[in-house]
């Protein structure tokens, strides 16, 4: 890896960039690769763990231990199969969090730290930074740029809940670091943070109770919330949903939360909580106000479609910003950064048919306008949904679980937006993806041909359904 050693004063000229980028994550790994592909001499400034949360805290190791969860899950299921028996337990924690650490620090190392060595005009320096006139200080020691990317991600935020800074709680990443299994767990955040991490818990044994003040997953369409929910209900989670929430405090046992339900007030109990309400960026301490970077009510970065900021020759991608809260995304934005900061602003930062997914079982995964913004965005609007019970492939696996909706404009039956909640739908999406990015219709949807019990198969059969009772139709009638 190469090394900058920036002198702090004593009359030595610090050295000179035509990109720093500030965070060494997704985003700003994209931005310092990107930058370094164009020929630019590059500073990738980090602090504390290289790789930033995605490797470190989130993706990588929560879905690993989903996996770990969904075989034990698999195996306890194995009885939908009429002549088969099985079962799973967890039968060492320490052990399974060891796999999950020894995962998370060969990605590490082979996707973050190995690879810098491989850019001969990308140096990588560690430490607090912050915009100064005329630059950027790293632990107060001057550094100039031409231009700058900050690419600092976002940490798990507290909500407004009366007692909740004086009980211990668990975060979205202590939570994955425990030394044992809570024998109880209360989660509080309806997202899809906390869904995955309810189910994940709850599969390895914990009991668990999860909360939220309105439905889980809400930026998701009801349908498919309402149905999660019951299914995360049949698998023991207890789930409340629609509440107030009056105050949290800790006892003897572990913790208590007093819920406001439909003016009835319930105390929930558990010996641990975890917070999953969502992300506060990582912007305090870099100087952002004072050198005019605007930021919006979240303290999130304010980026318009070229990734630029409301200060000249300042950009920012990720999680940072005011932006999608993904890692591919922020790996996208980033390099809408970096190309913009170097070659002038001729990139544009493009979410038009972004997918995304949530890793419960069954998955949520979707792309493009739910019904309820396209209605309020002036659309003429058409819906088909369909029961996984209508296809094949479900039916096959004995696990009928979940339904596909599609929602399309009704006047030119270009299709709008789609989810899907399915065992397998986050390998059926990008083919909604595809389509929607390409202007293509309900009914070219309808015509194209899709393989035989496969999961994907079920877009096809949500596109007849605009038009046609597909429980009427024959296998591979469509």
């Amino acid at each position: 890896m190469n090394a900058c050693c920036v002198v702090p004063g004593g009359g030595s000229e610090p050295r000179a960039y035509d990109l720093a980028v500030i965070g060494a994550g997704s985003a700003g790994f994209s931005a310092a690769i990107t930058a370094a592909n164009e020929g630019a001499r590059v500073v990738l400034i980090g602090h504390g763990r290289i790789g930033g949360t995605c490797v470190n805290f989130g993706c990588v190791p929560s879905k690993t231990l989903l996996r770990a969860a969904e075989a034990v899950h698999a195996a306890q299921s194995v009885a939908r199969f009429p002549g088969l028996a099985g079962t799973a337990r967890l039968t060492d924690w320490s052990t399974l969090m060891g796999a999950k650490d020894e995962l998370v620090a060969t990605l590490r190392r082979e996707k973050y730290a190995d690879p810098l060595s491989s850019y001969e005009t990308i140096d990588y320096i560690d430490g607090p930074a912050r915009l100064a006139d005329g630059g950027l200080t790293i632990g107060g020691a001057p550094l100039l740029a031409g231009k700058f990317v900050i690419a600092t991600g976002a940490a798990p935020a507290l909500p407004d809940i009366p007692g909740i800074s004086d009980v211990p709680i668990l975060t979205s990443t202590s939570a994955l670091e425990l030394p044992e299994r809570p024998e109880s767990l209360l989660v509080v955040g309806g997202g899809y943070i906390g869904c995955e991490l309810a189910q994940l818990f709850a599969r390895l044994g914990s009991k668990v109770t999860l909360v939220t003040r309105g439905r889980l997953l809400p930026e998701t369409e009801p349908e498919l919330s309402a149905a999660l929910t019951g299914y995360l209900r049949d698998e023991g989670i207890s789930v409340w949903t629609g509440l107030g929430y009056r105050d949290i405090r800790q006892t003897g046992e572990g913790v208590a939360l007093s819920v406001d339900v439909e003016g009835r007030i319930e105390n929930l109990a558990a010996g641990q909580v975890l917070v999953a309400t969502g992300r506060t960026p990582n912007t305090d301490g870099l100087g952002l106000v004072e050198h005019g970077v605007a930021l919006d009510e979240r303290g999130a970065i304010i980026v318009d479609d070229h990734m630029r900021t409301s200060r000249f020759g300042v950009y920012a991608a990720g999680d940072v910003t005011n932006r999608d809260a993904f890692v591919y995304m922020a790996a996208h934005g980033a390099k809408v950064a970096a190309r913009n900061a170097l070659n002038g602003d001729g990139a544009t930062y493009d979410n038009r048919a972004m997918p995304w997914v949530v890793f419960t079982d069954p998955q949520v995964v979707g792309v493009g306008l739910t019904e309820a913004i396209a209605r309020a965005t002036d659309h003429e609007v058409k819906t088909s949904i369909v029961n996984l019970d209508q296809v094949p492939r479900a039916l096959a696996a004995r696990d009928t679980r979940g339904l596909i909706k599609l929602v399309a404009d009704a006047r030119t039956d270009v299709l709008l937006g789609g989810q899907i909640l399915a065992p397998e739908g986050a390998d059926a999406i990008q083919s909604l993806a595809l389509a929607i990015r390409h202007g293509m219709t309900a009914a070219a949807l309808a015509e194209t041909i899709f393989p035989y019990l496969t999961t994907v198969e079920g877009l096809k059969l949500a596109a007849l359904g605009f038009h046609t009772n597909v429980a009427r139709l024959s296998c591979c009638a469509g």
